[in-house]
């Protein structure tokens, strides 16, 4: 959940629940390190970690996936613990000086054997999300798990070159393009041993908007928290549709919450407001490592 949205109250809520309500179970065999979370690095898995548990270290060395905005950050992390599986792993990157960095560093010390590639694709521009795609069925005619992790977080009023509102235009629509121009290889991918998986990085910032579906560019109306909530609540949708349309055909959506950690997604919100927040939630927030084991956990798992 990002911090931003969440009040002192709730945050004492949320500790309870977990502090009283979870028990592992071969369902969810991490309750336990939830019971009582200690912040940062505490005995909450990783996402390595998962990989690890699963036994899949080079045992996906058959898959290829896709994964956005893996420069930095969360992206960086689910590429990492990705490529541990042996799968080929496509990172969808803007700068690829920057992204170059990562893989070489992702190349060095993972314990993947598979390939590990950059896909250059701009975000705010329809002609140049719909060329990345191109571009990734050039290289490959496999997609297994596509992970649409990229996003923007409440700037200022902005537009991408289509005109729409920025959060709503990097957000939704430059992932909900490449989904469907990438959805026959999903399909002919999907298998019985393991389904495809379309994977919507989302936020609990969605609980405080729906969708102006008359005003999706927030025209005379825009609120930063308001555009951001909007667009997660649509990647919501957009997962639930896809399990509805093509799950009995071998393509899952699901939709995750990563989970809260202080990152440069919230370099436009107020800093004396973050700070604060972060004194408040310091036992539930998480590192790039544990925030990004809950979307490689939907990556490799069974559906």
């Amino acid at each position: 959940m990002s911090f931003y949205y969440l009040t002192s109250t709730y945050i004492i809520e949320v500790i309870d629940t977990i502090s009283t309500t979870a028990v592992s179970s071969p369902l969810d065999p991490y309750a336990a390190a939830h019971l009582r979370p200690q912040g940062e690095g505490d005995a909450r898995p990783t996402a390595l970690q998962i990989i690890h548990d699963e036994g899949l270290v080079n045992k996906m060395t058959d898959k290829v996936m896709f994964i956005t905005g893996a420069s930095s950050g969360l992206g960086a992390e689910t590429a990492r613990a990705l490529h541990a599986t042996g799968a080929h792993i496509f990172m969808q990157v803007r700068d690829l000086k920057k992204g170059q960095e990562v893989l070489e560093e992702i190349r060095a010390s993972s314990e993947g054997k598979g390939e590990i590639e950059l896909l250059f694709m701009e975000l705010d521009s329809r002609d140049l999300v719909r060329e990345g795609a191109s571009e990734f069925l050039k290289r490959t005619k496999k997609l297994n798990v596509l992970v649409c992790n990229a996003g923007i977080r409440n700037p200022p009023e902005g537009r991408t070159k289509d005109g729409f509102e920025i959060q709503w235009g990097t957000n939704h629509i430059s992932h909900f393009i490449p989904f469907n121009l990438l959805l026959p290889t999903l399909l002919s991918s999907s298998t019985p041993s393991f389904n495809s998986h379309v994977i919507m990085v989302s936020s609990g910032a969605h609980r405080t908007s729906n969708i102006y579906f008359d005003n999706v560019n927030l025209e005379g109306i825009y609120d930063p928290k308001i555009g951001y909530a909007q667009s997660k609540t649509a990647n919501i949708l957009v997962a639930n549709q896809i399990e509805r349309l093509y799950g009995n055909k071998g393509v899952h959506g699901l939709s995750v919450h990563p989970g809260s950690i202080p990152s440069k997604t919230q370099r436009y919100d107020d800093p004396k407001q973050l700070k604060e927040l972060k004194k408040l939630m310091k036992d539930i927030l998480k590192n790039y490592a544990q925030v990004a084991a809950t979307q490689v956990w939907a990556a490799v798992g069974n559906v």
